[in-house]
């Protein structure tokens, strides 16, 4: 089974990356272009299986989508330690290291079956839902190179772990979700949906922090694998004058251990394990209709202070992290789509989302910095004929500013100073987001 969910991971989910903490904004180009608004307006299959299984009642027929996205982000990753942090008389270094990750596919593939004399409706999809990944590269301008110079910019998180920083920091973490979907009519207006869900994560990191240190430093992981199970339930009315509400609820997906070997920079080998589940989400929707517009709103609420892996925080007594202590979001989206154009609907949607990282623990996320909190779409469709449909999205976000606190060593760690706070430090990232994607709708013939 592993084996095979590895496969699938290479085909659906070769690299994702997160809009909302680390959860994607939205599944396929429709969802995506209306800024990953479905709770209660399905327009295509792919969105209604991600955000509420009653929805898929609304269709009909038998529809299979197929989306492929290429992905482009920027993130920057900056600090500063003040004058004596490197030697008694040393003067204060910052620096701004540049992601050279490059581009990231990013496909999605769903399939419902739906028959105007049935109550039930059934889907089956294959999402990559969750992503973070970095790859900052070590620091040449540093302390242990010949032509060192500390006025130029030098940014001490990627110095070499022999001069207290992490070196090449990178992370690729990725995460697919199977769900198998059945939706019911109890009437013509009001929908139940329940949606089991079966999931394959895979994370690596350089460092590894959340391995406890040797006396060379923090290892290198190898890439670890868990798998995880849940479940979502969705209810969804649709009244006769186009009004519809929606609500879903996304249990926690509980994951085994990560099963980590490290390397060190001594050749060393250790072990250990590190859990990491996917939060629960709540939402609500409101949706609207009739011949010309089609209007979704979107809120959810994303529970990271009760997931492990996210709601613990701060330094074990050996020096690895225990978490990265993230806050609950909160994330609204909308979405607007014009059918006034014969066979090409148009489509806009915005996103915003709140940060999940406090400041004093901003440090603790380097390896995770894709925090969007604002992001903007533009798609469209263009019907070829009954069973085709062609549609496509550019995607555009940032994260608003730049989320910063302290540099935080955890031997410097004390009742009165509890994650190591180096005084007159700064660490701190940004970035920007764009992608275009392109998918395949094709609706069989009854």
């Amino acid at each position: 089974m592993k084996n095979l969910l590895r496969l699938a991971v290479l085909l659906f989910t070769t690299a994702t990356f997160s809009q909302a903490g680390h959860i994607m904004q939205g599944v396929g180009s429709v969802n995506m272009s209306m800024g990953g608004a479905a709770t209660a307006q399905p327009i295509d299959i792919s969105g209604a299986l991600q955000w509420n299984p009653a929805s898929i009642s609304t269709f009909n027929s038998k529809i299979i989508n197929f989306d492929l996205g290429i992905f482009f982000s920027s993130p920057e990753l900056s600090a500063t330690l003040p004058a004596g942090m490197l030697g008694a008389g040393a003067p204060s270094v910052s620096g701004i290291t540049k992601d050279d990750r490059g581009v990231s596919p990013m496909p999605a593939l769903a399939m419902v079956w739906g028959n105007e004399d049935s109550k039930h409706t059934f889907g089956v999809s294959a999402f990559g839902i969750s992503g973070f990944g970095v790859t900052f590269p070590e620091e040449a301008n540093n302390p242990l190179s010949p032509s060192f110079n500390p006025m130029e910019n030098s940014n001490p998180i990627n110095y070499p772990q022999q001069a207290m920083g992490f070196g090449l920091l990178e992370s690729d973490y990725m995460l697919l979700q199977i769900g198998v979907t059945w939706a019911y009519e109890i009437t013509d207006n009001f929908s139940i949906g329940i949606e089991p869900t079966l999931n394959y994560g895979a994370l690596e990191l350089a460092p590894n922090p959340t391995a406890s240190p040797t006396a060379a430093g923090y290892g290198i992981s190898d890439k670890a694998s868990a798998i995880g199970f849940g479940g979502q339930v969705g209810l969804f009315y649709e009244s006769d004058g186009g009004f519809k509400l929606g609500a879903s609820y996304k249990t926690t997906q509980s994951f085994g251990d990560l099963e980590f070997e490290n390397t060190h920079l001594d050749n060393q080998k250790t072990s250990n394990s590190f859990n990491m589940d996917y939060p629960a989400i709540l939402s609500f929707g409101t949706g609207y209709s009739n011949e010309t517009i089609d209007f979704a709103l979107d809120y959810r609420m994303v529970d990271y202070e009760n997931t492990d892996g996210f709601a613990e925080k701060g330094w074990t007594q050996t020096g690895s992290v225990a978490g990265f202590g993230w806050k609950n979001i909160n994330i609204i989206s909308v979405g607007l789509q014009y059918k006034g154009i014969e066979k090409l609907p148009l489509r806009v949607g915005y996103t915003y989302s709140s940060n999940p990282i406090d400041e004093e623990l901003a440090f603790f996320s380097t390896p995770a910095t894709a925090i969007i909190a604002n992001a903007f779409q533009l798609g469209f469709g263009y019907h070829f004929n009954d069973n085709f449909t062609l549609n496509g999205v550019y995607h555009h976000g940032s994260s608003d500013g730049k989320t910063e606190g302290q540099v935080l060593n955890p031997m410097m760690a004390s009742a009165s100073n509890p994650y190591g706070a180096i005084p007159g430090s700064k660490v701190g990232y940004e970035m920007t987001t764009d992608m275009i994607m392109v998918g395949l709708s094709y609706t069989f013939t009854k």
